[in-house]
Parts: structure tokens; C-alpha cells; sequence
């Protein structure tokens, strides 16, 4: 079992903030630090501000070594997929070849208005989502010397020299994820390294990635290529004290946090998330909220990871 660090930097962090931590989760020996994709807090002021994933990611590329880098998930609404090809590869270079690309439909309405990006109805964002998968993955595929065209409903390629290359080949992993019953997994079975099921429960967890597998067999692909990923909030003290503790920091309670994330001594979560790999789930990506205690990443480490990884 991989254990990766999962930040949501839009309540409130600086990339200073961040790199503290992506460099605390290198050295405690985490497979991977990884943000979310946002521009506005949900809930609280969000001070000091928004800070962009892929300009954050490019910094931690250069100011760490042996970490893995990325997002859960890049909204598609937010850039356009030949810019975001560019983006990531170029990421992947700077880091010699440490780099993972989540992406998603997008959800979040109201930072789309505050930032003036349009927010179109959830079956043309898929249909977006989709478009943004083939151009991308195309453009990474595309040989040296030859060009790339596309001719979609949204987006059109003409003559594109298809660079930068990333240094991952044929790409870097493609992360997908989501809730969704239908047409996420058959997206995840198409063009997905990963699937990744956020902040739900084991039978949830195991009924997705099912899912998934059986669109794999429908599309004649194995289902053991995909890595089965589940991403839970995490709060662990040494006592019911330290627990406590950590969950008022956050604005949780701690039997809320037992119920839907990984909470309590480290032989709870240790246990917790044997339960979850029985389901499935080879990597989890523990939501740390409180990016100030770096104490709570080096109990997990010592404690937790230890034991599972």
C-alpha cells in the first residue's frame, strides 16, 4: 500500500506553505505529495489567496528529488488541452519525470464566477473532459518530426508540432476519478492509469472500482493496468487527547472523522486501511488539513506508514 499526501492549499496556504510540506512528506519517505486543483476557499477567507497547481507543482519540481507530483483533479474548464499538454510535460521535465496528471469535469460553481471561467451544464463538461483526454494524450503520442490534428465538437488541432514531449513515456500516468456510477468508469477504462474514488466508504469504494474493472473487460482492456486509488481525510494522535486535538484544529468531530475518513490511534487507521486494500484500493491519498502541523506527517510516517507501506 502507497501512502500519498493530499493538500487543499485554496483554504488557505502559500506555496512557501507547501513546499514545507511536500519537502517534509519527501524526507518521511511518502510516494507522493499531491494538491487540488482550486481558486476559492470553501468556507473561511482562504487568506492569503488561491496559489495556481501547476505553477506550484513546477516550483516543487525543482526544490525536491525523489517525490512524485500531482493533482486530484485539474479542472478542464480551467485551460485549454493543448496548453495543458505543454504545461504538464514541461512540469515532467523539470522534475525528471515525476509527474501525474489528475483531471476532472469540474464542480465548483461559484469559483468559476468569481474568476470569470465559464462553467458550461455537467454533460457537455464530460464531453469536454473527453476531448481534453485524447487531445492530450494524443498530443504526448504524437512521434518526434510528425504533426497532431483533431477535429472535435469543442476543440480543433491543426498541424500541431505536438511539443514539448514529457520525460514519462509514452506519458505521464492519467489520473481519473469521481463518484459517478457509468460514465466515469467507462472514461477510467479508456484512458485512465489510475482511478481514484474520493471521500466515500469501503462498499463504495469496492462497488467503483467493480465498476471500472468491468468496463475494462467491455473494452477488452485488463483491469490490472488501472492502480485502484481511494482518497480519505486523515487526523491521527498517539492518544484520544491528540486525536481530539487535531480534529478541532480542522473544524471536524472526532467520531465523524472515525465514520468517514482514517481517524484515531495509529492501529485504528493502520487497521482501517487493511480494510480498505481488501477492498481494492492500492495507494490512498490522506487529506492532511492542519498544513502547519508537520508533527501530525511524522507520526503517520513513523506509525502508519511503517505498517503498510
Amino acid at each position: 500500500m502507497k501512502l500519498r499526501i493530499f493538500t487543499e492549499p485554496q483554504q488557505g496556504a502559500s506555496y512557501d506553505t507547501l513546499l514545507r510540506v511536500a519537502k517534509a512528506a519527501e524526507d518521511l519517505g511518502f510516494d507522493a505529495f499531491f494538491r487540488s486543483d482550486h481558486y476559492l476557499a470553501m468556507g473561511g477567507d482562504g487568506l492569503p489567496g488561491p496559489t495556481d497547481a501547476w505553477i506550484t507543482l513546477a516550483g516543487l519540481a525543482r526544490e525536491t528529488s525523489r517525490i512524485r507530483l500531482g493533482v486530484l483533479v485539474t479542472a478542464a474548464t480551467f485551460r485549454y488541452p493543448g496548453v495543458l499538454a505543454i504545461q504538464v510535460a514541461q512540469v515532467d521535465q523539470m522534475s525528471g519525470g515525476r509527474v501525474e496528471m489528475g483531471l476532472g469535469t469540474g464542480w465548483y460553481e461559484e469559483e468559476h464566477t468569481a474568476y470569470g471561467i465559464p462553467f458550461p451544464p455537467l454533460a457537455e463538461r464530460f464531453a469536454r473532459l473527453e476531448e481534453q483526454l485524447r487531445i492530450i494524450t494524443g498530443l504526448w503520442r504524437t512521434p518526434v518530426g510528425e504533426t497532431f490534428d483533431f477535429e472535435g465538437e469543442y476543440y480543433r488541432l491543426s498541424g500541431s508540432p505536438a511539443l514539448p514531449k514529457p520525460v514519462q513515456r509514452p506519458h505521464p500516468p492519467v489520473l481519473l476519478g469521481g463518484k459517478g456510477a457509468t460514465r466515469t468508469p467507462r472514461l477510467a477504462a479508456r484512458y485512465a492509469d489510475e482511478f481514484n474514488v474520493p471521500f466515500e466508504p469501503l462498499e463504495v469504494n469496492r462497488d467503483r472500482f467493480t465498476r471500472v474493472r468491468q468496463a475494462c473487460a467491455e473494452l477488452g482492456r485488463d483491469p490490472d493496468e488501472i492502480v485502484y486509488s481511494s482518497t480519505l481525510v486523515v487526523c491521527v494522535g498517539k492518544d484520544d487527547a491528540e486525536v481530539a486535538r487535531r480534529a478541532a484544529n480542522i473544524g471536524r468531530q472526532v467520531e465523524e472523522l472515525k465514520q468517514n475518513g482514517l481517524a484515531g490511534s495509529p492501529a485504528e487507521v493502520v487497521d482501517k486501511i487493511g480494510r480498505y486494500a481488501e477492498a481494492g484500493a492500492e495507494r490512498i491519498y490522506l487529506q492532511v488539513l492542519d498544513l502547519d502541523d508537520l508533527d501530525h506527517l511524522e507520526l503517520i510516517a513513523s506509525q502508519v506508514l511503517s505498517q503498510v507501506g
